[in-house]
């Protein structure tokens, strides 16, 4: 059945329709009804896959976070297809975010922010709470994890980056600093 499911999201996404536009149409589904296949319901994995967990790697230039380290889980959103799909046709993702051995500011607080890679479009996930988690919704395929220490939240982060991550599908690169194509370096797309 996932296959199926697959199958019509990937049509949907071909004819540049989504969920989004068959919200009206679409009954919502419960599991706790009978006449509902089991094929339909999905619910957030308790246990999410760790290949495509983020670790977070500490920048060791905060007092007191120095020590740090995190992850952030990436969880598909339910959708009755199997995937859902932005409107720009990219996968929507659940992310899941906590940090450990971290002290709690002096001064600000500790802000989670999503970017992509090439840092023009970043998005305020949230603060981490008083456990040091966070939870939000991310819509690129290709994105950074960035927490940093601020005393005032704006459009992007100003303050120091406590710890930072990048996606799995963010690990591919082009190919263009290598072989015949040496024109570019690894490093101007922040690979080594």
């Amino acid at each position: 059945m996932r296959f199926y499911r697959l199958y019509t999201a990937g049509i949907l996404a071909a004819l540049g329709l989504t969920l989004g536009a068959w919200s009206d149409v679409l009954p919502e589904f419960s599991a706790d009804d009978p006449s509902v296949p089991g094929c339909l319901i999905d619910t957030a994995d308790p246990n999410p896959p760790a290949y495509y967990r983020i670790d977070l790697i500490t920048t060791r230039k905060v007092t007191g976070a120095r020590l740090a380290s995190g992850s952030a889980d990436v969880l598909f959103v339910p959708s009755p297809f199997g995937v859902s799909i932005s409107p720009s046709g990219t996968y929507v993702y659940d992310l899941d975010i906590h940090v450990d051995k971290i002290k709690p500011p002096n001064e600000g607080e500790y802000a989670v922010w999503i970017t992509t890679p090439d840092l023009k479009n970043v998005h305020f996930l949230g603060s981490l709470d008083e456990n040091y988690r966070v939870q939000g919704r991310v819509e690129w395929n290709k994105f950074l994890v960035v927490v940093s220490l601020e005393t005032d939240i704006g459009d992007r982060w100003s303050g120091p980056i406590v710890l930072r991550g990048m996606s799995r599908s963010g690990l591919m690169h082009t190919m263009a600093g290598h072989g015949p194509f040496e024109t570019e370096n690894c490093a101007v797309f922040g690979y080594s």
